[in-house]
């Protein structure tokens, strides 16, 4: 997928955190198709944050215990600005033919 273009995904700090005093052990982050948590006897633990899909928040807006937190949007939004990232990602959807110019 084209969200990143060429830019090394390990660069970007984007993956959740899990209060465990607010977890009440719903089971919902384990939905996550990209496999993100690994479930404890403690609850859901981020075991694969780099699988993470930069600017998802699914997992967070389903929590029943409001426990997920994400860091900033406008850190991942200053990358994409500083690094033309945005330009690359419709240039490169242009050429998969998924969008039109």
């Amino acid at each position: 997928m084209a969200w990143l273009t060429g830019y090394p995904r390990e660069k970007v700090n984007w993956s959740p955190t899990i209060d465990p005093e607010k977890c009440v052990k719903c089971g919902m982050c384990m939905n996550c198709g990209k496999k993100v948590f690994r479930w404890t006897a403690q609850g859901a633990r981020v075991e694969n944050p780099l699988s993470c899909v930069v600017g998802c928040t699914t997992c967070a807006n389903l929590c029943l215990g409001n426990a997920i937190r994400f860091p900033a949007l406008a850190e991942v939004r200053n990358i994409y600005k500083k690094q033309g990232i945005w330009g690359k990602v419709k240039k490169q959807l242009i050429s998969e033919g998924r969008i039109s110019n």
